[in-house]
């Protein structure tokens, strides 16, 4: 199978990025249940409970990659124990202008400036409600650009309200760098007032549900000590259900001199593993189990997922790995991660 993968990647990198996802996603979507052939399979062993949702296995699919839920059934037969689907928000918007997805080959990384593309909550749950996936869903949502950030969480709450229904778990977007000012949510004070409005909501829609739905927030790489602390105890003051640790990274290190290491937008693959993990690491020493953490950022093998959880995660989660590696990164993370 792997053999097989590069050479459609060989294929596929010959196209523009964006087109070569849509033309690789649509393609395993032609082979129906056949795509299950390229999977991992299923493993009793492999599940843990982690938010208080059981995981049929600890190695899921990030956010950015199914933007639109399009590919829900597809992605679920290839082995992963979770999909997260976003980001979301709550108006349909285009992104920042292309190019703006660029492929650093030698450095198995990617540098992207999307921008939140994406075609809206609505249709979004209308793309969820199509397919046939019933496993563990995470939706990652975020504000729209022109959303003034003091009104950043009007665009949260129109989501959550949204998606909850739907979702497993919710993942709150505040550390993508393509979208201007976004990461200045991450700050202590925006932070304590987001996660107020956001916790308070949940709690309602939970009351009138009945069904409590864990949230998570997603955070970035390129953070002091002093911020990664500061986000730990506001998690924990506000009884945050998880930590995603981390987006990509706006450094570049490890890409000096790269024709594209000039391009704006968030660095990922290999390069953001090390800083990535760094914080991930520090979360975890900070949380002392109280609140649990997903690891992603540079996994590109097995070893690379088992230092993961090594470092504090519970969950793993790969994107641009699987897209240089294909389906067999899938078995072989879930291969390190066996106990």
């Amino acid at each position: 199978m792997q053999t097989l993968y590069r050479i459609a990647r060989a294929a596929l990198f010959q196209l523009d990025p964006e087109t070569a996802h849509d033309v690789a996603m649509k393609a395993m979507c032609a082979l129906g249940p056949a795509a299950a052939l390229l999977g991992a399979g299923a493993d009793r062993d492999e599940s843990r409970t982690v938010m208080g949702i059981a995981f049929p296995n600890p190695v899921g699919l990030a956010a950015g990659f199914d933007k639109n839920a399009e590919y829900l059934d597809t992605l679920h037969a290839l082995g992963f124990g979770h999909l997260e689907a976003g980001t979301v928000t709550p108006r349909p918007q285009p992104g920042n202008p292309k190019p703006r997805l660029f492929r650093l080959v030698e450095h198995d990384a990617i540098i992207n400036r999307m921008g939140f593309n994406n075609v809206g909550v609505e249709r979004f749950l209308r793309n969820v409600e199509k397919s046939a996936f019933r496993g563990v869903l995470g939706i990652n949502i975020g504000k729209n650009f022109d959303t003034p950030i003091e009104r950043a969480a009007d665009d949260y709450l129109l989501c959550l309200d949204a998606v909850y229904d739907r979702a497993t778990y919710v993942a709150v977007n505040i550390s993508s760098p393509n979208t201007k000012n976004l990461r200045d949510l991450q700050s202590k004070e925006r932070l304590d007032e987001l996660l107020a409005a956001i916790m308070q909501r949940r709690d309602a829609l939970a009351a009138r549900s009945g069904r409590v739905k864990p949230l998570a927030v997603k955070i970035a790489p390129d953070l002091d000590d002093e911020q990664v602390e500061a986000i730990a105890e506001l998690a924990v003051k506000h009884r945050l259900d998880g930590l995603i640790a981390t987006n990509t990274t706006i450094g570049r290190k490890g890409v000096e001199g790269h024709p594209c290491a000039t391009q704006a937008g968030g660095l990922s693959g290999r390069p953001v593993f090390e800083p990535s993990t760094a914080v991930l690491r520090k979360l975890s020493g900070h949380l002392r189990g109280r609140i649990p953490l997903i690891g992603v950022g540079g996994i590109h093998t097995g070893a690379d997922a088992k230092a993961k959880i090594d470092a504090g995660a519970s969950l793993v989660q790969v994107y641009t790995g699987f897209i240089f590696r294909g389906p067999d990164i899938i078995a072989d993370a879930r291969r390190a991660l066996r106990r």
